[in-house]
């Protein structure tokens, strides 16, 4: 099994990243979007994002780190990918799947699902624009609001020349629903494409994950939210490894509030966020609500919205 962590803006900063690939066997870690309009992004737009530009694009752990860009313009997303690559960047993630409303206003994120045209020409510009060994993948939705678009949306993206793509398996419209994840037609994409696949979507534990690889036949897998509940989630969906118990989250919080301490200027912001979720998932660990089961993990949505709900993915 391949396990990515995924991107969350707002959420998963490097600090984060540090921290749960310093305690997961994660293969490969995607930073939260940088966004792009109508201009050149000055270098400190692409290193606030993505400090590991300077360490090689990898964690301190040695995980690699993959950078996102989130647009709508083609001409310049293009620029920007290849400033990312003379920064560093190892791999360029193109972002189709962010499903908030004020980025999706913008024409930014999953609003680009109903136009598979753009999305060729975006990818298309970005790979010629960095050179064949540097990666250039996407992620998307399965739609707006209707799955079956998904075929016209993987054939574009197929063509326009991308190395790997990861589907969250529901539509713009299904949010994070659970009762919307559609795994089935992930092995209806695989058969449908020759690109390398990345599964994500409602992948809690070691069960969900290895139903997910049978339902699908992928065998590459993305988490998000859950390594929030679960902070060791990549071990225990890769190696069927015992869940963190909450004093050793207690601890990761302290060491992420050191972290922060030590000159983040975002501190008080960040450290409600995300604190708040480790702080959800240790009462979580208390109450005994998570396991290994097959039944889905406890999602701590009213603790996120308490601190700062801007978990996307």
């Amino acid at each position: 099994m391949r396990l990515v962590l995924g991107p969350m803006e707002g959420v998963l900063d490097h600090l984060m990243r540090e921290i749960l690939t310093d305690i997961n066997d994660y293969d490969l870690c995607v930073t939260e979007f940088v966004r792009v309009s109508d201009q050149l992004l000055p270098d400190r737009s692409f290193y606030k994002l993505c400090p590991e530009l300077l360490t090689g694009s990898k964690t301190k752990s040695g995980t690699p780190v993959h950078l996102q860009l989130l647009g709508q313009r083609p001409e310049w997303m293009a620029e920007n990918a290849y400033k990312a690559y003379q920064l560093g960047a190892a791999g360029i993630d193109l972002n189709f799947g962010c499903p908030a409303r004020l980025v999706n206003k913008s024409k930014g994120g999953a609003v680009l699902l109903k136009e598979p045209e753009l999305m060729y020409q975006i990818i298309k510009a970005c790979r010629e624009a960095v050179p064949s060994e540097v990666p250039v993948t996407a992620k998307i939705r399965l739609g707006w609001e209707d799955p079956d678009d998904c075929f016209e949306i993987v054939s574009a993206v197929e063509s326009a020349g991308a190395n790997e793509l990861t589907v969250h398996a529901r539509t713009k419209e299904g949010g994070y629903r659970a009762d919307q994840i559609r795994w089935d037609y992930l092995a209806k994409i695989r058969q449908h494409t020759k690109m390398p696949l990345i599964a994500n979507g409602e992948i809690w534990n070691f069960e969900g994950g290895q139903r997910c690889i049978e339902s699908t036949g992928i065998d590459s897998l993305m988490v998000c939210r859950g390594a929030f509940n679960v902070p060791n989630l990549g071990n225990v969906v890769k190696h069927n490894q015992v869940v963190m118990p909450w004093t050793e989250v207690v601890t990761l919080l302290l060491k992420y509030s050191e972290y922060e301490m030590k000159g983040d200027k975002d501190f008080t912001t960040r450290t409600a966020s995300n604190s708040g979720l480790l702080i959800c998932a240790s009462n979580t660990q208390r109450q005994k609500s998570c396991s290994t089961t097959s039944a889905p993990l406890t999602r701590p949505r009213l603790s996120w919205n308490i601190f700062r709900p801007t978990i996307k993915s």
